[in-house]
């Protein structure tokens, strides 16, 4: 097969599952990428502790032309991370320094599992802080600023949107786009980069460094974006109680990281699937066919979850998840459980604290909220309804005793078949 087929067949793969929104020219783009391995980049600004499921979708698409043969640079903004790209609305806080610097290093830790630092396309991790701050005011202005317009600085949809606000828009925000116009610049010249990657709500200022390039370096280099992704109904994609769904295990454990994607909504999963694990046409195909044919079955789901939460935590992480989700229903071994795991998957149940060796089971149901008072306790244990770590509990006297305490001090209550509640025992 020629390698210009290769390439056709990689953008033609990308646009299939939905990674593609624009691009600076789609078969200029297929040339350039047909004519050898080509070093791309996409930058990540440590403007938080930890990169969300946005950023994943660019991990995804830099891993994805990894695998074509293309060469990656994955830039962390050391610089950029301290004044932000404009918001929709408000100025952002700017970070102490110590403060982006270890968001930086925190960012830098998450992004390389996801690519190959080693072979003829070895990946690269830069920081752009590295030029930037070596570059005076006058340097900035001068070499950087002078190929601007401030016109269609103005018309960024952003920016326009802040400056018809009551709170209007800083000069170091507003300034954002040059610098991140420099990086593409200075990669180009370092490392021969002549593609920048990102969300399409990073059009505009991917464009500035298309432009900077053109215009002070005489080349054409090239920009391509991912859609912002959305539910099948237009929401927004990605909130939960917590907020958004974060890569870091300590700010979204991996157990809820799961479950985040595996009550996805029938209309979303396939889609999802394209995008969000490199499982081949043929299996997508046959989880299509699953929603469909079984959807009870939420075959789909189980596979996109447990896809992701591999590719963000590890084999090992997704098996402890998917064994603590099966033990809460009597599917696998509590007791077998680590203690951090265990305590993930029931740090969203009614809890209630129990003394070891004095709490009784009518009243363990009282204390973690599964029945009001004792008497409906007492019918409840009667009429076999009552588990106690997955085991049927006949006698109301009996008490909570120290075999019955899982890793961390937990007691596990089920009443039926779906209504579940931990103890906590006092003193753990």
């Amino acid at each position: 097969m020629e390698h210009g087929k290769d390439t056709m067949d990689l953008l033609e793969e990308l646009r299939w599952r939905g990674l593609i929104e624009q691009s600076t020219g789609f078969e200029k783009l297929a040339e350039a990428l047909a004519s050898g391995p080509v070093t791309y980049y996409c930058g990540f600004d440590p403007t938080g502790p930890s990169l969300h499921h946005g950023h994943l979708v660019q991990l995804i698409l830099l891993r994805h032309l990894q695998l074509a043969g293309h060469t990656p640079i994955a830039l962390v903004g050391g610089a950029t991370g301290m004044i932000g790209d404009p918001r929709e609305s408000g100025e952002r806080i700017l970070n102490p320094a110590e403060v982006v610097a270890e968001w930086t290093e925190r960012l830098r830790r998450q992004i390389e599992p996801f690519l190959s630092f080693e072979g003829e396309n070895a990946a690269q991790m830069v920081n752009n802080l590295d030029w930037t701050a070596q570059m005076s005011a006058i340097e900035l202005l001068r070499d950087v600023g002078k190929f601007y317009r401030v016109g269609p600085m103005l018309a960024k949809d952003t920016v326009a949107r802040r400056l018809a606000s009551d709170e209007g828009i800083s000069f170091t925000e507003f300034s954002y786009s040059l610098l991140q116009g420099n990086d593409f610049r200075e990669l180009f010249r370092r490392h021969g980069v002549t593609l920048q990657t990102g969300g399409n709500d990073q059009w505009t200022n991917l464009l500035a460094g298309v432009e900077l390039i053109h215009k002070s370096e005489a080349r054409e280099v090239h920009a391509l974006t991912t859609p912002l992704i959305t539910k099948a109904d237009g929401t927004k994609f990605g909130k939960t109680e917590g907020g958004a769904v974060w890569l870091a295990a300590d700010m979204m454990s991996p157990y809820a990281f799961y479950q985040f994607w595996l009550n996805t909504d029938d209309a979303d999963v396939v889609r999802y699937l394209k995008i969000f694990t490199f499982l081949g046409r043929d299996e997508i195909g046959e989880l299509e066919a699953a929603v469909t044919e079984k959807p009870w079955a939420r075959a789909a789901q189980r596979q996109l979850a447990r896809e992701v939460t591999t590719l963000v935590h590890g084999a090992q992480a997704t098996a402890d998840v998917e064994r603590a989700s099966a033990a809460l229903f009597g599917s696998e071994d509590l007791f077998g459980l680590p203690g951090d795991v265990l305590s993930d998957a029931v740090s969203h149940l009614p809890a209630g604290e129990v003394v070891v060796g004095e709490t009784s089971m009518v009243d363990l149901m009282v204390a973690v909220g599964l029945e009001k008072g004792r008497s409906a306790a007492r019918r409840t244990i009667a009429d076999g309804g009552l588990y106690v770590n997955n085991v049927k509990v006949s006698d109301e006297e009996a008490v909570v005793g120290s075999g019955d305490v899982l890793a961390g001090g937990l007691v596990l209550v089920r009443k039926g078949k779906r209504n579940l509640a931990v103890g906590r025992a006092a003193g753990t």
